[in-house]
C-alpha cells in the first residue's frame, strides 16, 4: 500500500494484488474506491468476478458502478454470473465486448464505490439505470448500461432513445444536462454512422443549451454491444452544494478543441469540489494540433504521441501519472496491445489502473485511443 498527495484530512491511498489495482481517495466523512480488475492468465471469468466480489465485501465498498469490458456477454448469461457473484445487482452495469472475438486476454473489470456513504438506485420505469450519492460538497449521480429498447430502428433514432434515457433520468433526481461533466457512448459498427451519431448529439445539445454551459468530456469508440443495440452509455454528473463546487473545460496544450472538427466534447473536465480536484480526461487519440490523423499505420507513434498528450493536460492541470484514479486502453488490432506497457514502462510511467481491449477508434486510420481519471487534494 503506498499513500500520496496528503492533505489534513484528505489522503489518496494505492493498493494492489495480484490482477487488481485499487486507488483509494479518503474524505473527512467517506471513501471513495476506483479498483481496476484483469484477468491473469489462467484464471477464469468466475474467477475475476469472484476475486473482485471477494475484494469488495472485505472493504465494505458500495458500487456505484461497474464496467464489463472484453467479456462475451453470453445472450444475458454475463449479468446472471454478476449477480451470482455480487447479489443483487442495485447499481448500473455496462457490459461492452471486444471487437475481435479472439481478443480473450483484453478483458477485465471497473468498479467505482464508496465506503461510509450511502448509495441509492437511479431506478426509470422499473429498471436500475444509475446510482447517486453524495458527500459534503456535492451530490453525483452516475448512470451506465444505457440502451435503447427498440432496436430495430436506426442507429440515430436509437441515439436520440438513449439521450432521452439520460435526461429523464437526471430529471429524476432534480439534476440536468448542465450538472452532467462526463459521457461514454460505445457505439456498434461506430465507423459506419459516426456522423449520424455526432449529428443527433449536437442537436440534443442544442435543445439542452449544452453549448452555452460546459461541454462534457467524453468517449466515443467502437463496442459490440449487447442484444443487438447500436449503443450502449453512460454518464457522470455533479452538482454542488456549495458555490465553492465548480466544473470546467480543460483544454489540452497539444490538440485543438475537438468541436473544431464536428465532434461536440471538452478535452477534458475539472470538477473542483471542497479540497478535491477531478480531472476526467477524454477519449484522446494521435491527433495533430489542427485536428488530422499523425502517424497512420504506426500504433507504436500513434501510442507514444497520445501518451504526450494525455502527460500535457494532466500537467496542466497540476497533476501527474500517480495521480491517475483508472485508465482505458482502447486498441483497434490486437497484436499493438503490447506497446501500451511498453511504451509506459520505457518512460518510467508507474503501472496504471488500466484495462485494455480491443474496438473500433472512430476515424479508419487511428489505431489507439485512451481515457483516464485522476484526483488530487488540495
Amino acid at each position: 500500500m503506498a499513500a500520496s498527495n496528503l492533505v489534513p484530512g484528505r489522503r489518496v491511498e494505492k493498493h494492489a494484488e495480484p490482477g487488481i489495482q485499487a486507488i483509494a481517495f479518503s474524505g473527512p466523512s467517506h471513501q471513495e474506491w476506483h479498483l481496476s480488475a484483469t484477468l491473469p492468465e489462467g484464471q477464469s471469468r468466475k474467477d475475476l468476478f469472484g476475486r473482485v466480489a471477494s475484494w469488495l465485501r472485505r472493504t465494505g465498498v458500495r458500487i456505484v458502478s461497474q464496467e464489463v469490458f472484453g467479456l462475451p456477454y453470453r445472450a444475458g448469461a454475463g449479468l446472471q454470473e454478476i449477480t451470482a457473484a455480487f447479489g443483487e445487482i442495485t447499481w448500473p452495469v455496462t457490459w461492452v465486448e471486444n471487437r475481435d472475438e479472439t481478443a480473450a486476454p483484453l478483458c477485465g473489470m471497473q468498479v467505482w464505490g464508496v465506503s461510509g456513504l450511502p448509495v441509492e438506485p437511479v431506478m426509470l420505469e422499473g429498471a436500475v439505470l444509475g446510482s447517486l450519492f453524495e458527500d459534503e460538497g456535492a451530490r453525483y449521480c452516475r448512470l451506465g448500461g444505457l440502451a435503447p429498447g427498440e432496436t430495430t430502428r436506426s442507429p440515430e433514432d436509437q441515439t436520440r432513445a438513449v439521450f432521452e434515457q439520460m435526461d429523464a433520468a437526471l430529471s429524476a433526481v432534480d439534476m440536468g444536462f448542465e450538472h452532467v461533466v462526463r459521457t461514454w457512448f460505445f457505439n456498434r459498427d461506430i465507423l459506419a454512422w459516426y456522423g449520424g451519431f455526432n449529428a443527433v448529439r449536437d442537436r440534443f445539445f442544442q435543445e439542452k443549451q449544452v453549448f452555452d454551459g460546459l461541454m462534457p468530456a467524453s468517449t466515443g469508440v467502437g463496442g459490440r454491444v449487447p442484444l443487438g443495440a447500436a449503443l450502449v452509455a453512460g454518464l457522470l454528473a455533479v452538482k454542488g452544494k456549495r458555490q465553492a463546487v465548480r466544473a470546467v473545460a480543460a483544454p489540452s496544450p497539444l490538440q485543438c478543441p475537438a468541436k473544431d472538427y464536428g465532434s461536440s466534447f471538452s478535452r477534458a473536465v475539472e470538477v473542483v469540489t471542497p479540497g478535491t480536484r477531478r480531472l476526467f480526461i477524454s477519449g484522446t487519440a494521435s491527433i495533430a494540433p489542427e485536428g488530422r490523423t499523425v502517424h497512420a499505420g504506426d500504433a507504436g507513434a500513434q501510442v507514444a504521441l497520445t501518451l504526450d498528450v494525455v502527460r500535457a493536460i494532466l500537467e496542466s492541470r497540476g497533476m501527474g501519472w500517480n495521480d491517475v484514479t483508472r485508465t482505458v486502453a482502447y486498441f483497434k488490432h490486437v497484436p499493438d496491445a503490447p506497446v501500451f506497457a511498453r511504451l509506459c514502462a520505457a518512460r518510467g510511467m508507474p503501472v496504471l489502473p488500466a484495462v485494455v481491449m480491443n474496438e473500433d477508434i472512430c476515424r479508419e486510420d487511428l489505431l489507439f485511443e485512451i481515457e483516464l481519471d485522476a484526483i488530487r487534494p488540495y
